[in-house]
């Protein structure tokens, strides 16, 4: 069930069930010349949609916008500031926690997010640590699921893409979104076929590196019949994280 859908009281009997929730996150930012700038948010929003279709959960609402300064140098490209990242999770964490959410699973799509949302955890648990009375039963517990990290998944990008799989403005990722938006689809030629590597610095050192966005790619391999492989492959990766993790101690 997808939190923004749901009633308070559908909430309540839900959490009378089970203490999980699943929260898609991602970043506003350019993905190469036929790369849509939400890839990042759609792509674990879209995967975390098809495990409601697998499995009993709650779908709350995408943060969309990630910790992506060093895109910025492309238009339309919009990021936060690693530490306003992290209060807009801990505000998140902790307002699920207060209605007795004690189980959130961040499903993440941009590889930019993963050392500051886990910074954000480290708050959370601080928060915790400070602020409970003294015992020794289980608090609130987060994770960070990459669905672009799954055992499935990188088979199946290796499988599809090889060496033209790259690091940003894949043609997985890419795929995914054309499978899920065909209306978007975007038709472009690469040059270089395959972008060049290097390590992500400020803004303008990106752009001056990767010129038209890519890193190590060829997203012009992207179609929707490989995206709808990859969705599947990513649904089930992530459905096993998942359980893994509330399953946890």
């Amino acid at each position: 069930m997808l939190l923004q859908l749901s009633t308070w009281q559908e909430i309540d009997v839900y959490l009378e069930r089970s203490r999980g929730i699943v929260i898609p996150i991602g970043s506003t930012e350019q993905h190469g010349p036929n790369g849509l700038i939400g890839t990042d948010a759609l792509c674990p929003e879209t995967v975390a949609r098809g495990m409601d279709d697998k499995i009993d959960i709650v779908v709350a609402p995408t943060l969309s916008i990630g910790m992506a300064q060093h895109h910025l140098g492309f238009s339309g490209s919009i990021t936060l500031r690693p530490s306003t990242l992290i209060a807009v999770v801990r505000d998140v964490v902790q307002s699920l926690v207060r209605h007795g959410f004690e189980r959130c699973y961040f499903l993440n799509g941009h590889g930019g997010n993963v050392a500051t949302v886990n910074a954000a955890f480290s708050e959370i648990y601080a928060d915790s640590s400070f602020n409970r009375q003294a015992g020794n039963e289980p608090g609130v517990r987060c994770r960070l699921g990459n669905w672009y990290d799954g055992h499935r998944v990188r088979a199946l990008s290796r499988e599809l893409f090889g060496g033209a799989e790259g690091s940003h403005a894949t043609p997985s990722e890419v795929s995914l979104t054309f499978y899920a938006y065909p209306d978007a689809i975007k038709n472009t030629r690469m040059s270089p076929r395959i972008a060049p590597t290097g390590p992500i610095l400020d803004a303008a050192d990106y752009r001056r590196r990767f010129p038209d966005g890519r890193i190590g790619s060829d997203p012009s391999l992207a179609t929707p019949e490989a995206g709808e492989r990859l969705f599947h492959a990513a649904v089930e990766d992530a459905v096993e994280d998942y359980r893994r993790f509330l399953g946890a101690r």
